[in-house]
């Protein structure tokens, strides 16, 4: 089996905008999943769809492991951006990911922290300091590229009251529905991961408009990302 580098997005505006950049596109069904392999960059790649939410997210990534044993895999999409300096279209690295669903305090952990696992997972080391290169290299746009701390959990937010506990509870740069479940997994599977999104919205109790309007702008700066991370 050749070496290839595996690419996941939660929703299809996400998947079209890596799968618009592929050549030699091969198309194989599992079930009701659809595997896209093929080229990026001259690089061997193989695309998923895994739909919204911490145990999608964590299905697709167990599904694609076993059956392809990629060299890496990479989380592509969208974020709810938390911080001030975090503005639509940004792009924040996920060097630290963290489930902020995750609960059990009762029996006096920290917030997020997962039995036997820990608080936090983190993107591989080597992956992260190829992205630092690449945000050195890049010439100035007009939006920002920084590694930060993304958190994950199965809601969408709007609520800016429970926006600003994220940042108090996991000091996050943005949150979204995956990216920590499919690092969670990867961990366990020992395959070196990495989280890759951009900014789409911020919750201001009307962010679903918000969601809506920038989805495809963050989808397509996230590919670009993407296509220089991959070279």
């Amino acid at each position: 089996m050749k070496e290839m580098i595996g690419i996941i997005a939660a929703m299809q505006e996400e998947m079209e905008a890596i799968k618009i950049e592929m050549t030699e596109i091969e198309e194989i069904q599992h079930k009701d999943i659809i595997f896209y392999i093929g080229k990026l960059s001259d690089k061997n790649c193989i695309l998923v769809k895994s739909g919204v939410g911490k145990v999608n997210a964590a299905r697709i990534t167990q599904l694609l492991i076993d059956k392809y044993l990629p060299k890496m895999i990479i989380n592509v999409g969208s974020a709810g951006g938390l911080k001030d300096n975090v503005k639509c279209g940004d792009i924040i690295v996920g060097k630290e990911l963290v489930q902020h669903d995750f609960d059990i305090t009762a029996f006096g952990h920290e917030k997020g922290y997962i039995t036997d696992l820990g608080k936090s997972f983190y993107s591989d080391n080597d992956l992260i300091e190829k992205a630092y290169k690449i945000i050195t290299n890049i010439s100035k746009q007009d939006y920002n590229v920084k590694i930060g701390k993304i958190a994950s959990g199965d809601t969408f937010f709007t609520s800016m009251k429970k926006a600003e506990k994220l940042i108090k509870d996991f000091n996050s740069d943005c949150v979204e529905m995956e990216g920590a479940a499919i690092a969670q997994v990867c961990y366990l599977e020992e395959t070196p991961f990495i989280c890759i999104r951009s900014i789409s919205d911020t919750p201001n109790e009307n962010n679903n408009i918000e969601f809506d309007k920038y989805l495809k702008m963050a989808s397509e700066r996230c590919s670009k990302f993407v296509l220089e991370f991959v070279k």
